[in-house]
């Protein structure tokens, strides 16, 4: 397995196999979208039947924690850090 990373793609080979991303911030926000959506489902579903209604509540708590990651995962991606270099000004 080797992951090849660029400035806006990230690449994982497996084998033949390769699976790339245009952007890996992209692929985390969908990732986080996808399973917050299947938490609330099923956390609905749960919600019906008695026995299963404490599951439930705690699939929208995890669930409400994700809504949190949304925001964090765009700021994280907006944030770029380098290193600024001063030049010494020269004494007259």
């Amino acid at each position: 397995m080797s992951i090849n990373e660029e400035k806006d793609f990230t690449g994982m080979q497996i084998g033949t196999f390769e699976v790339s991303f245009d952007k890996k911030y992209r692929i985390i926000s969908l990732l986080n979208d996808l399973t917050l959506g299947l938490e609330f489902l099923i956390g609905s579903i749960f919600f019906l039947f008695e026995d299963l209604k404490t599951a439930g509540v705690v699939l929208f708590i995890i669930g409400s924690a994700q809504l949190l990651a949304r925001p964090i995962i765009k700021i994280i991606h907006a944030i770029h850090f380098s290193h600024v270099r001063y030049k010494k000004h020269s004494q007259p």
